[in-house]
């Protein structure tokens, strides 16, 4: 798989707590010069990029991150806002410990709402899988599917581990409905990895190190 091809399903990710506006801007400007799918990043950062980047630049953002336990409405707030600010895709965290409740009818409640704001504009929601039993991830690939989602992301980055492929992709890949592309983040630091994850059919890679990795190829 060549370099490029790779780099195409990257969301080049900085979400960093201590990431500054020259940061994020050297971020963006890789992300055009190697063509990532998008950057991704902290949403008060969003409209500044939309403004100096424009069509130049596919531009994703976070919600409830990286705990996911904050109240729906403040996710919808938050979307809504990103959305108006020129954000073309958006990564939920779920409410983790809901779904270990089983209280599964407000994990899809709350997808779906989201999904409802963005429309036609991509929304991923991330599982945080590292905090999840197999039949918990089961769980959230239904509540994805049935909330419409887009994609099924396995982490934030930020947890106590990130994606794992036979364990989380494997499961994500019987689980999912047909509609529902996935995307692995987290801990993924290797060209070797970046080519498994897509080569087990994942569609979309959320890493930080890919444009640093690759970009010797080019």
């Amino acid at each position: 798989m060549k370099a490029e091809e790779i780099l195409a399903h990257v969301d080049h990710t900085l979400l960093k707590q201590t990431a500054t506006w020259a940061d994020i801007q050297r971020t963006c400007d890789e992300a055009v010069k190697y063509h990532t799918a998008t950057v991704m990043v902290p949403s008060s950062y969003v409209p500044r990029i939309v403004a100096e980047y424009g069509d130049a630049l596919k531009v994703a953002t976070v919600v409830g991150f990286p705990n996911g336990n904050c109240n729906t409405a403040a996710k919808i707030a938050e979307t809504a806002q990103a959305l108006a600010d020129g954000a073309q895709e958006i990564d939920m965290v779920i409410n983790i410990g809901m779904l270990k409740a089983g209280e599964t009818d407000y994990v899809t409640d709350e997808i779906r709402a989201l999904k409802k704001l963005c429309g036609a504009r991509v929304l991923k929601v991330i599982v945080e899988t590292c905090f999840l039993t197999e039949d918990e991830i089961v769980a959230a690939c239904h509540c994805v599917t049935d909330g419409g989602a887009d994609f099924i992301k396995t982490s934030t980055g930020f947890g106590s581990a990130g994606a794992k492929l036979s364990e989380d992709i494997e499961c994500f890949k019987k689980h999912i409905g047909p509609k529902v592309q996935m995307k692995a983040a987290g801990g993924i630091h290797t060209r070797e990895e970046m080519e498994a994850f897509l080569e087990a059919g994942c569609t979309r890679l959320g890493a930080s190190a890919a444009v640093s990795v690759l970009k010797d190829e080019l």
